[in-house]
């Protein structure tokens, strides 16, 4: 199957260029599109027989929109985003193509794909899921799979809960007025580590982060939990209740002691 064209909708820039690297040299011809570069959106779905949507994820359902209905029975159309219960709800909807969503748990500056984790939620397929998994694995790539829905929901731990804790912390730094070249002369290892992840979210890409947030399903419960137990933390803490604080943090603890 390597003559097969594979077609990236958001080639040009981010994950969806690192892919385009990433077919390219498994040696597969791969076209892209870009805002104002390359094949326009219809033209894609109709030539390529694996089409993959890598774009913000607010207009992620809008542009699988654009190429479904172009694509064919016996393509594959995905899509590389961090949620995937709406795109590929968005991909089943819009095309007669196979459908596959996808989610690499890693970023741009991986050298290669060796080692890394690729979330993939297989959705309507015939023959384009062995392929793909092949591709993956004799790369080196930790596959896991799920459905979408599960997907989302562990990713409202894995990345809304750390993200929306890494603004507050990044926010409540901002109010606290500290000069940051002073803060980091105290800083400690980790506290460095932990600088360096928020200075990521506020400098890097910070409407992927907001997206990341607010579009997933499972949004409403986080805030929930998050509310409640900073609410609980607060009043233990404001009554210097130390032991109860260190007894909390002993029962609730998800890891063997």
């Amino acid at each position: 199957m390597e003559d097969i064209e594979i077609g990236i909708v958001g080639g040009t820039g981010g994950i969806g260029r690192w892919f385009a690297g990433f077919f390219k040299k498994e040696g597969y011809t791969v076209l892209v599109s870009g805002r104002k570069t390359g094949l326009d959106i219809p033209t894609m779905g109709k030539k390529c027989q694996v089409v993959i949507v890598s774009v913000p994820i607010g207009i992620t359902p809008e542009v699988i929109g654009r190429v479904g209905p172009h694509m064919k029975k016996e393509s594959l159309l995905m899509d590389l985003t961090s949620l995937k219960g709406e795109p590929v709800k968005s991909m089943l909807k819009s095309s007669v193509s196979e459908v596959i969503g996808l989610h690499p748990l890693f970023g741009t500056a991986a050298d290669s794909i060796a080692g890394h984790k690729i979330v993939l939620c297989p959705a309507r397929t015939r023959k384009w899921l062995d392929w793909l998994k092949e591709i993956l694995t004799k790369n080196g790539a930790d596959i896991i799979e799920t459905t979408p829905e599960r997907h989302d929901e562990l990713m409202a731990l894995v990345q809304v809960l750390n993200h929306l804790n890494s603004i507050t912390m990044g926010m409540i730094l901002r109010g606290s007025g500290v000069d940051l070249v002073e803060l980091k002369r105290f800083a400690t290892p980790m506290f460095h580590t932990k600088l360096d992840t928020i200075e990521k979210v506020f400098t890097n890409n910070p409407r992927l982060y907001a997206e990341i947030i607010t579009l997933n399903p499972n949004i409403h419960k986080i805030l929930d939990l998050y509310g409640k137990t900073l609410s609980r933390l607060k009043s233990l803490i404001s009554k210097r209740k130390t032991e109860t604080l260190v007894k909390l943090i002993q029962e609730t603890s998800i890891w063997e002691s």
